[in-house]
């Protein structure tokens, strides 16, 4: 049984029961059995069938959006937005997959040789609750219009998200069998990874679980594709547009409840700017309002649940009494729910628990650099590689690009996921791409063709 926590109120929501064996087997030979068919169909028929999808998503965001804000906590005007973006990563990909996939002609001594991108077979998507909407389509979204088929385990806190999704594909009539949902703990879903019928896997989540699913996969001689954990660092240097630079950090770092992979982390600011940033980091901070998701007003929502709390404030206390300062919030509130105040930490050395651990929820934790060098060793210094941003003059910040350890770099800007560009990371943050060209072409076979006879 899947049972779910209300976490705006600390009370059971719903309960689900997981798959039985048999009903395990039937999906995994549905989508087998769907795959001889759906391999075979066009480019214009897979995206006819993401089309119909994207339009039954765009005429019922305030159907499904609410999904979210009661499963995990998304305020909704964040859980309208997810469902949007979702909407249009399935249509970037029904428009865009045909050229990503084009044949490509390469020179040898053949008369004719090429490669061609041909679909693997079932792909196991294994998702975690932060994002149920978007992360879903950022793996299925590729995979089907590569002509795989998809079964998605989603976390087990967002089982209504998860049958819902699978849903969208029954009421548009699309072919049974290319997207199912399995609900399963974790616990269980090893034997799905190890079955003969699963040819790839892409998972989302800690570098924990990623260790562990890579492990199996690898076992098996099966491709995976890891976006794990970041401690993402945002650099300021002197030369910033500080008003821009506070604006967009506070942003990032309270998405979600901050419960974002890609979020803002770790604040590295040039020593010369570093109070005045303070200051406005803090003033913007204080003026977000922490309450009930379901409430058009609500800026920050809770955390997903208890354990995740407790953990983060266990970093938190953890950083102060290294000699951080806490410049806001860092105490538990009373009340029903599982809510955590925006915190912002300042004189956050290495070593602590908010500069060397992945911090999952609104606290910003600023560090002093003394110059640019410093600064961008301060940010490398991170078992993570997931994304980094810099605030300076941008022909300076895209030189400096380079020197990030990280999947991707934003100058002047957020860090985001967008269906047009790839996303992934390095080091513990994992490996593979999702997204753009390079995300389609993690679960397809390069298949080299040659013609003779030889030319020479």
């Amino acid at each position: 049984m899947l049972t779910v926590i209300d976490p705006s109120k600390g009370t059971l929501l719903h309960e689900y029961p997981t798959n039985d064996a048999a009903s395990v087997e039937q999906i995994l030979k549905t989508a087998a059995e769907t795959f001889k068919s759906w391999r075979e169909t066009s480019f214009a028929a897979r995206a006819g069938v993401l089309k119909n999808v994207v339009r039954y998503m765009r005429d019922n965001i305030e159907t499904l959006a609410p999904l979210m804000t009661e499963e995990m906590g998304k305020p909704i005007k964040e859980a309208r937005g997810e469902v949007k973006k979702a909407a249009w990563c399935a249509e970037h990909y029904a428009e865009h997959a045909e050229a990503y996939l084009a044949t490509e002609t390469l020179t040898s001594d053949a008369s004719s040789s090429y490669v061609q991108y041909l679909p693997l077979g079932t792909v196991l998507g294994i998702l975690p609750w932060n994002a149920p909407f978007w992360l879903a389509f950022r793996f299925l979204a590729p995979a089907l219009m590569a002509g795989n088929t998809c079964v998605m385990k989603h976390d087990s806190h967002v089982p209504a998200c998860s049958l819902a999704i699978a849903e969208i594909f029954e009421k548009v009539n699309g072919p049974a069998g290319i997207f199912q949902s399995l609900l399963l703990k974790s616990s269980n879903i090893e034997a799905v990874i190890r079955d003969s019928r699963i040819q790839a896997v892409s998972f989302t989540g800690s570098d924990k679980g990623g260790s562990s699913v890579a492990s199996i996969a690898a076992s098996e001689i099966k491709p995976a594709v890891l976006e794990l954990g970041g401690s993402d660092p945002c650099v300021v240097l002197a030369d910033a547009d500080l008003e821009k630079a506070a604006d967009i950090i506070t942003l990032s770092r309270i998405i979600n409840a901050g419960q974002s992979c890609i979020a803002v982390k770790r604040i590295i600011a040039e020593e010369s700017v570093c109070e005045h940033l303070v200051l406005l980091l803090k003033e913007r901070l204080a003026a977000l309002k922490v309450g009930d998701p379901r409430k058009e007003g609500t800026d920050i929502g809770p955390i997903a649940r208890k354990d995740l709390r407790d953990h983060l404030h266990r970093q938190v206390q953890e950083t102060i009494a290294a000699e951080a300062t806490c410049v806001l919030g860092g105490e538990l509130p009373k009340g029903d729910g599982f809510f955590y105040p925006v915190t912002l930490l300042t004189n956050v050395e290495p070593g602590m628990a908010a500069f060397r651990e992945e911090t999952f929820g609104p606290v910003a934790a600023v560090t002093r650099a003394r110059d640019e060098q410093h600064a961008m060793e301060l940010a490398n210094d991170t078992p993570y590689g997931l994304a980094a941003s810099i605030w300076t003059e941008a022909s300076r910040g895209e030189a400096l690009a380079g020197q990030f350890a990280a999947g991707q770099v934003a100058v002047n800007g957020i860090v985001k996921t967008d269906p047009r560009l790839p996303s992934g990371g390095i080091k513990r943050s994992g490996y593979g791409r999702e997204l753009g060209p390079h995300g389609i072409h993690e679960f397809v076979n390069a298949q080299q063709v040659w013609v003779g006879p030889a030319t020479g």
